[in-house]
């Protein structure tokens, strides 16, 4: 009877915890002269913990659904249990009938600034305010969820924007930078504020209509979705003509560039001169990578 009350509370401990996140987290101190305090080394593995075991969601994962991510935080300078840093999220998402992933989410958030005393307990309030060092993390985390939501199905990552939203909102009164209107239009608050805005709804659209009828096809028809990933694109030129050159457009290309290039790049051929010419007009940064293209 013992041996059957453990075997079960050791069940239900499993069913009852689902982790959600593979990310890889790293406290980089170079900057500092430092690095090997080990204070550093205290909060990497803290913030491993955190992310990867925090139950963010009511959703249950299976080990293969959870979102592969990263975080490279760079510490440039450190005083008491004062940090100033830049935190460099990222996040993928499997692409369906082949062993390839797909860059979702690429930013590079430099008003990170936080305080942090060692061993310190890390706890996430989805409705309260704790600090800034749980703030950011969360947003980044909550803004992971959205987007590999919305890549699955249209509109899918409504309810992790509106909590990325309400940290971004609380978050106002810890006096930090990057929470306000006034930090800049590459802000934390820029980008939510931008992803739910109605001038910027071909983003999310593109992101729903470029993975799941554009690349989740390419294993069944590689010509079919290329041809569906060019109309995607070309959604963003009515985006780019309400406001050219957006901070959204930027955080997107930042993560798709490289493989919207190599997509293009190989396989069948598509007629895409015209996204081409879109693409030189709506992310002229990357041009390079564009000017490759044949077609």
């Amino acid at each position: 009877m013992r041996s059957i009350t453990i075997v079960l509370i050791l069940f239900l401990s499993f069913v009852g915890f689902s982790q959600e996140l593979n990310c890889d987290v790293v406290v980089n101190a170079q900057q500092t002269g430092d690095e090997n305090l080990q204070v550093y080394k205290t909060l990497e593995k803290q913030l491993k913990e955190f992310v990867n075991n925090t139950k963010w969601t009511n959703k249950t994962f299976a080990p293969q659904e959870r979102i592969a991510c990263s975080m490279i935080i760079s510490i440039t300078d450190q005083n008491g249990d004062a940090f100033k840093a830049s935190i460099q999220v990222q996040s993928s998402r499997p692409i369906f009938g082949s062993s390839f992933s797909s860059p979702i989410y690429n930013f590079n958030d430099r008003d990170f600034t936080f305080r942090y005393l060692e061993f310190q307990n890390l706890i996430f309030n989805p409705s309260q305010y704790e600090s800034n060092l749980v703030s950011v993390l969360a947003f980044h985390i909550y803004m992971i969820f959205a987007l590999d939501a919305d890549s699955f199905l249209g509109n899918g990552g409504d309810i992790y924007y509106k909590q990325a939203q309400t940290i971004a909102n609380y978050s106002q009164q810890g006096n930090f930078k990057g929470w306000k209107v006034e930090d800049g239009l590459q802000s934390r608050f820029a980008l939510i504020d931008n992803v739910l805005s109605p001038t910027f709804k071909e983003y999310r659209a593109v992101m729903y209509s470029y993975h799941r009828k554009g690349l989740d096809v390419m294993s069944e028809d590689a010509k079919k979705g290329k041809e569906q990933v060019a109309a995607a694109l070309q959604q963003f030129k009515a985006m780019n003509s309400r406001r050219p050159n957006s901070f959204l457009l930027r955080t997107f290309f930042d993560a798709k560039a490289d493989e919207i290039e190599q997509i293009f790049s190989g396989g069948p051929n598509v007629n895409i001169a015209d996204v081409k010419e879109t693409l030189q007009k709506i992310a002229p940064t990357h041009s390079s990578k564009w000017s490759t293209i044949k077609f």
